[in-house]
């Protein structure tokens, strides 16, 4: 029983760990930064020019969905790794299913294509 208790102080230790050095760092850091605002230090940096127009502009929506779409396809890919270090273990039924993945990609990227989500025009 007590071995079972070791495994969760493990977790427990981490799991502390992973919030008090984060805080204790951004505390320290807020002691001992200078804090001295002023109307010139507050105003947005553009390149040395002064800030003109309104700061919101709006995009169109396919910026973002091709965005999507290089994300969601570069993780996917990243699940080929783990199979292409174990593929000599994996035998046949690891290139069956490593093919069957690499179409399923296929067929979102031929169905991205067809919403022409991958133009920028």
């Amino acid at each position: 029983m007590t071995n079972y208790w070791n495994s969760y102080l493990f977790v427990l230790v981490f799991l502390a760990l992973g919030i008090a050095l984060p805080a204790a760092a951004l505390t320290i850091g807020r002691w001992l930064r200078p804090h001295n605002p002023y109307r010139e230090k507050l105003t947005p940096y553009e390149s040395g020019v002064e800030p003109f127009g309104d700061a919101h502009v709006r995009y169109n929506a396919r910026y973002y969905l091709f965005a999507l779409l290089f994300v969601v396809f570069d993780v996917e890919i990243l699940f080929l790794y783990p199979w292409a270090v174990g593929f000599h273990e994996l035998g046949l039924f690891g290139l069956v299913e490593a093919l069957i993945f690499m179409a399923m990609l296929v067929i979102g990227l031929v169905y991205a294509w067809r919403k022409k989500v991958l133009e920028w025009n």
